[in-house]
């Protein structure tokens, strides 16, 4: 079931076509995604985490704010008649989701983590189902189960007595309650407020820096404060601009185009990517199991991702 949005058709040519093509939005998405990913883990102990995500939004809203001004002032009289449901997407979303997601990196290793984001698409069905009793196609659930074949097949490096000896830590919850909020963010999207996407995505960065803002300040009295050095600019800039700017933007219109239940599906490429750039940037060896973890989870997607009428 698509949501229901209606926002006015982009403008044609190349990069209208490129915004029509939900496929594309959403691979490059997961790529973004997957980054940060990484990147959160490798300045896990450096930057503060929820320090991190209120200067990722607070960055994000002044980059994008040029872009959607026109649009925000079209659609203020909907920005103040549908503020709490706006508050609502930004606390599940950028608010919950990526403030959620850098503490439990934190506290968790880049195996559990990677299996627990690999929960998302499953979580976004069941709150489709439950809140909006969206059906599930045959080819949507299996694409769901071989996607997550080869998520498993990557974490545990192709042992299975890996993935049984797994033991959930407080990390871990951080990271499933991380993928809960964007479950519910990602189903409720269809309910979005009739204004243009523009003026959507500068409102929800700007809210989701805003709800993290008493949790920023208690960090900082707490102790962890920020280093101002060229690691910590790097990480505001890269969070700031690919996952944030563009993957949210990416990623809504995604959901737009091809529904909730069939755009979470392309959740598995996060690890996908996130497991290319360790071995790209990070020196990590290619193993068979990655080859062949990375075959399923393609397939899935591509299963996933085809209309059905089951």
């Amino acid at each position: 079931m698509q949501p229901s949005i209606p926002n006015p058709a982009p403008e044609r040519g190349p990069l209208g076509a490129a915004f029509d093509n939900a496929y594309l939005l959403l691979t490059l998405t997961a790529l973004f995604w997957g980054g940060n990913f990484v990147l959160g883990r490798a300045v896990a102990g450096h930057v503060p985490p929820i320090a991190l995500a209120f200067l990722r939004w607070t960055f994000a809203t002044a980059l994008i704010l040029p872009f959607a001004w026109r649009r925000l002032v079209e659609d203020w009289p909907v920005v103040r008649a549908r503020w709490p449901l706006l508050l609502f997407f930004a606390a599940a979303g950028g608010g919950s989701f990526n403030t959620l997601s850098y503490i439990g990196l934190n506290h968790t290793t880049a195996l559990n983590a990677l299996l627990l984001q690999s929960s998302g698409p499953v979580l976004i069905v069941l709150v489709s189902y439950l809140a909006f009793r969206d059906r599930l196609g045959w080819r949507t659930a299996l694409g769901i189960a071989v996607s997550l074949s080869g998520v498993l097949t990557i974490i545990g490096e192709g042992d299975f007595a890996r993935l049984a000896a797994f033991r959930p830590n407080v990390g871990d919850l951080w990271i499933l309650a991380a993928m809960t909020c964007w479950a519910v963010y990602t189903a409720f999207l269809r309910k979005r407020p009739p204004m243009h996407w523009l003026s959507f995505t500068a409102v929800l960065y700007g809210l989701s820096a805003l709800v993290n803002v008493p949790f920023f300040l208690w960090e900082q009295w707490s102790g962890r404060a920020l280093i101002a050095d060229w690691t910590t600019f790097g990480a505001i800039a890269y969070v700031s601009v690919f996952p944030s700017v563009l993957a949210y933007i990416f990623y809504n219109r995604g959901v737009q185009l091809i529904g909730a239940g069939r755009a979470g599906v392309f959740l598995h490429l996060v690890p996908f990517f996130g497991a290319g750039l360790a071995i790209a940037l990070l020196g990590e060896a290619l193993r068979t199991y990655h080859v062949a973890g990375f075959a399923l989870i393609l397939a899935g997607v591509a299963l996933a991702a085809r209309r059905t009428a089951a």
